[in-house]
């Protein structure tokens, strides 16, 4: 066995077996590992939260999870070798060793904060699921916003860790000239941060939520997400229209989601030829057609107007809210109950280019003499 104990690189062959073979066995079973692990993790949170089937919260962590093992197990593998003085080089007055022990603590640091990514991810999936079963939105709000809000903060506090870690940055001096820095950049980037600001206000002051239509500056369409630059709105094309978040605030935004009550107008035109007492028994047929609709909460009609063209009839009702089909549906009845009702009084609606002419009742009516 003494050839176990010959040195290579100033590393007993015994030594670079271990190492090697436990890298190989890291390598070649990191599935199954992470697998195992997974389910492990999986036994104890199932118990409270019961929403996640064991193959989507292992889906979730896998990836994550099994570099992160690779990369742990690798490095502690490693440092069990001493480092070969043939490799004593300098690269910009910085030795190979620095260069790989950094190296190997950044890929440690990333591959860390990417399983906390995911723990982010599966934490805010069961708010989530949570927050469905409410009735109030905030709550659904509320995750997807400090869901990427814990993430952007965590990615600074990773950058930092890199920083100190890896480039042996002091983190104080860092910090108090980033301040610098960023008073500069806010400066400079006035729009982004008052796109961020105006993502709290929305926030706090709840004008619209996930999954309401809107309507905002000639943009319709249901809210997909409100992020901490800019609200995302699918519209009826099923294009995704972005608006940044200071629009939202300082816009005038209708939202349709939050209408107590659909409404209604109808006008119609009769022309003078109509008789009054059939425009009468059709005001009176058509608020009888109208209370007798389940769907319709209240309704009004009147005679509002009389010119030159003709009487305009108004036609007003408000529904419930109900569905866009079942709306569109019950416009359509009542549009075509009209067409019956008119046809059936025999009324003439007005066109807009008629012209009445007015005739003397008796064909021997004085006729007006000129004053010169």
């Amino acid at each position: 066995m003494d050839f176990l104990q010959e040195k290579i690189l100033d590393n007993s062959v015994q030594n670079l077996l271990i190492v090697s073979g436990t890298i190989l066995l890291v390598v070649l079973f990191q599935k199954l590992l992470a697998h195992s692990l997974a389910s492990f993790i999986y036994l104890f949170i199932s118990r409270r939260w019961k929403i996640f089937d064991q193959q989507k919260f292992s889906r979730m962590f896998f990836k994550p999870l099994s570099w992160f093992l690779i990369i742990t197990v690798c490095l502690a593998a490693l440092s069990r070798l001493t480092y070969p003085g043939a490799w004593e080089l300098k690269i910009y007055k910085i030795t190979f060793y620095e260069i790989l022990e950094k190296a190997g603590v950044i890929i440690f640091i990333y591959s860390f904060f990417r399983l906390l990514f995911s723990v982010i991810d599966f934490v805010s999936l069961i708010l989530a699921h949570r927050a469905k079963l409410t009735v109030d939105k905030t709550d659904d709000q509320l995750v997807v916003f400090f869901r990427d809000f814990l993430k952007a903060i965590l990615a600074i506090v990773g950058v930092l860790l890199v920083l100190k870690a890896g480039f042996n940055q002091n983190i104080g001096n860092l910090l108090t000239g980033l301040s610098i820095v960023g008073a500069a950049l806010a400066l400079s980037a006035r729009e982004s941060l008052e796109n961020l600001i105006a993502s709290f206000i929305i926030f706090f002051d709840k004008p619209f939520f996930v999954g309401d239509l809107v309507r905002v500056n000639a943009v319709t369409g249901t809210v997909e997400r409100i992020g901490l630059r800019s609200t995302r709105i699918r519209t009826a094309d099923k294009t995704l229209v972005t608006v940044p978040n200071k629009q939202m605030v300082d816009s005038i935004v209708d939202n349709w989601s939050m209408r107590t009550n659909l409404r209604v107008e109808i006008k119609l035109e009769i022309g003078h030829q109509s008789k009054p007492e059939s425009a009468q028994r059709l005001i009176e047929k058509i608020k009888a057609f109208l209370g007798k609709q389940s769907a319709i909460s209240s309704s009004a009609v009147f005679m509002l107007d009389y010119s030159k063209t003709g009487a305009t009839l108004t036609i007003e009702y408000f529904t419930a809210i109900i569905p866009a089909p079942a709306f569109n549906l019950l416009k359509q009845q009542v549009n075509l109950e009209l067409m019956r009702l008119v046809s059936e009084e025999e009324i003439t609606l007005a066109s807009p280019n008629s012209i009445t002419i007015v005739q003397p009742n008796a064909p021997d009516a004085p006729r007006q003499r000129p004053i010169l």
